[in-house]
């Protein structure tokens, strides 16, 4: 690999060949220290014109961890959003505007089928020949919960087998691809070429830069893109995409479950208003799905008419996976959205209670059975958590019936001829009494049983929102939104307006489930309306300063020409927390190490607080780097045969780092030839 940096006597330093972290600073310090040429202690800002969107049309896709739909909107009527084509097949009684994501590979691994199709399919499959297919769902969730994600992660299907996470990945998006495509050139009046399309993608806020890489880099395989026009992708960050939208949202368009009676009217006992209110949410958004193009204020809505100079809000994205919060303040009158606090949330979405149900069948069946029947008969184990989700959305606070979910037969089967006895029995014997047995062959979960299973991820996200408002940058928010699919829970929604409705009002669109949909289309159409961001990690690089006796440890000397250098130091682009603005930049200029060298490798570090001196402090590690590929070098003015006078200058590479955005993006420049250097940033190579 290139050697990175020139050492310079009148500045600081750099590493050398080698571009992993040391494990010794003492043994191998000039691995992982550069030194910047020009130091800039905060970002500056560059004001972005704005343009007319060069493209003519956006299509979002939300890619979610129960479910997952796309959107699109032409830029010369950008007013109305197209919500993708209702779904063949899905449950009884629920209105399918978005797919189930789960995903069907061939036992040759060849892609079969998506959503729906790839359920039902797999569904009708024979016990035995299942075993040979490959079935994903939930598969976003392992891309969350790997902390060394790379481009050969795998994932396991529902039989065991193990394919690489990026493959499946892209076939998810291929797929939504080829039907998107398909849509908007039967409503278009002109012929669309493949770079009049801006495409956007939704992930967690909380996700870090290697998932979001890993998105884009699924994105260049499934041919949304090419990696060559990478401005042809967004990542949209989803509560922000919600944030987006509610921000042109009118009062007919949401339900208010506050508990103030100014503003509703509500009683202190609110369970009959909160049902019915709710019901109306639901019957108001199946009326709305009839129609799948939806219109927009132009502007503002009238619920921000509300909103005094510097009024904040929450939104609140519960999903399948994750909990996502983000802290949103509106500026008027451009109506631009600042980021207050930092994103925050965790896995705490809906697919916590479906692990909760498993683990309360492991109780009463015992482990290994359970165990056992997901890998014999994994097609009916999805039957069966399929039941539990028809049932698990019915679940509502104010229920006194039982919920009965059906057991698969061959799950009956099977556990009769593995135990030699009946489930009924098993039933009998756990001393379970929250659950009973229905002759019909269905389990029948009690409303204290139904408790159990949701109270776990409901206190945890209760709990959350309630720590995010006592943060001073949050404290007094008037407003709370509630969006994503889990918001849709009457259970959720009573916990948290049993919590909260005394000190804000919580805000529910009535399209809860397609809130973030919407939003990423707007984000799409204009980026810039997000304007300032917050940092999510401290990002840096390491550097050799000036050693000042006394202050630095004598384990960091290092003697270079006659110098003492103090290595290892965390040079900041950018800390925890930090406001930055659309357009901000971080410059460092660098040197090569060598003539007729031919790249520059630059070790990025991060850490989630900012206070660290170190590269190597407890808490930083490298994340990332910076690829400068160089150009040759022009010839010196008056040079003869490619041969100058006198020593060639020192050549100067000028780095431009962006981090107001939702990923973060490096430029370059050759100074004395003023030409561009390739760039890139890599965080799934580590």
């Amino acid at each position: 690999m290139a050697d990175v940096l020139q050492p310079d006597s009148n500045s600081l330093q750099i590493p050398s060949e080698n571009v992993s972290t040391p494990s010794s600073p003492a043994t191998a310090r000039n691995d992982c220290s550069i030194t910047p040429l020009t130091p800039s202690p905060s970002p500056r800002v560059e004001v972005r014109p704005r343009m007319a969107c060069p493209f003519s049309v956006v299509i979002a896709i939300d890619f979610g961890t129960t479910s997952s739909g796309y959107a699109f909107s032409f830029t010369q009527d950008s007013e109305a959003i197209h919500m993708m084509k209702r779904w063949e097949g899905g449950d009884p009684g629920v209105a399918n505007q978005k797919s189930p994501t789960c995903l069907l590979l061939t036992p040759d691994l060849r892609f079969h089928s998506f959503g729906f199709a790839a359920r039902d399919f797999y569904h009708d499959l024979d016990p035995e020949e299942a075993r040979h297919w490959l079935y994903f769902d939930k598969f976003k969730m392992r891309i969350h919960s790997t902390s060394d994600l790379t481009m050969e992660t795998e994932l396991e299907a529902v039989n065991g087998q193990k394919v690489r996470a990026i493959d499946v990945f892209a076939h998810a998006l291929r797929f939504f691809r080829e039907h998107a495509l398909k849509e908007v050139k039967d409503q278009s009046s002109s012929v669309l070429e493949g770079d009049e399309i801006r495409w956007v993608i939704t992930v967690p806020a909380v996700w870090r830069q290697p998932a979001k890489q890993f998105m884009r880099e699924a994105a260049y395989l499934a041919g949304l893109v090419s990696p060559d026009c990478p401005e042809q992708l967004l990542i949209a960050l989803e509560p922000e995409a919600a944030s987006i939208y509610c921000r042109k949202l009118r009062l007919h368009q949401v339900i208010d479950l506050s508990m103030q009676p100014i503003t509703n009217g509500l009683e202190l006992d609110v369970s009959r208003p909160f049902d019915s209110s709710f019901r109306q949410a639901r019957e108001q958004l199946r009326r709305s799905r009839h129609s799948r193009t939806f219109l927009v204020e132009s502007g503002t809505g009238e619920l921000w008419s509300e909103l005094q100079t510097g009024d904040r809000y929450v939104v609140a994205d519960c999903g399948g996976g994750t909990v996502d919060l983000t802290v949103h303040q509106i500026e008027q009158p451009q109506g631009t959205l600042k980021e207050l606090y930092k994103a925050s949330g965790g896995p705490y979405g809906a697919v916590g209670v479906d692990l909760a149900f498993e683990a309360m069948l492991c109780q009463i069946f015992g482990e290994d059975f359970i165990q056992s029947f997901k890998a014999k008969r994994p097609a009916a184990w999805v039957d069966l958590m399929i039941a539990f989700e028809a049932r698990k959305r019915t679940a509502s606070p104010g229920r006194t019936n039982a919920l009965n979910i059906s057991l698969p037969f061959s799950f009956i089967d099977y556990y009769k001829r593995h135990r030699g006895q009946s489930v009924e029995a098993a039933l009998r014997r756990s001393n379970m009494n929250i659950v009973k047995w229905s002759s019909q062959g269905m389990l029948r979960l009690t409303q204290e049983a139904m408790n159990e299973l949701f109270q776990p991820t409901i206190s945890k996200i209760v709990k959350h929102i309630e720590e995010l408002m006592t943060k001073p940058e949050v404290c007094g928010v008037r407003f709370l939104f509630l969006v994503g699919g889990f918001a849709e829970s009457p259970m959720l929604q009573k916990a948290v307006q049993k919590a909260l409705g005394r000190t804000c009002r919580i805000i529910i669109p009535h399209d809860v489930g397609l809130t973030i949909l919407k939003g990423a289309v707007l984000f799409g159409l204009d980026p810039t309306v997000v304007r300032v961001r917050r940092c999510p990690l401290t990002y840096g690089v390491g550097v050799l300063n000036r050693f000042v006796e006394g202050r630095h440890p004598r384990d960091k000397l290092l003697i270079k020409d006659g110098r003492e250098w103090c290595t290892d130091i965390l040079d900041r682009f950018v800390s925890v927390d930090q406001s930055v603005a659309l357009g901000e930049v971080v410059r460092r200029s660098y040197t090569p190490a060598r003539l007729g060298q031919r790249k520059i490798i630059i070790n990025i570090y991060c850490t989630a607080t900012d206070d660290v001196t170190y590269i190597c402090d407890p808490g930083v590690r490298k994340c990332g780097t910076i690829t400068l590929d160089l150009p040759e070098p022009l010839p010196p003015p008056g040079a003869v045969g490619g041969a100058g006078a006198g020593t060639p200058e020192r050549r100067e590479i000028r780095a431009t780092m962006q981090f107001g955005d939702t990923e973060i993006k490096v430029t370059a420049v050759d100074v004395m030839s003023n030409r561009s250097v390739r760039a890139s940033i890599d965080f799934l190579s580590n």
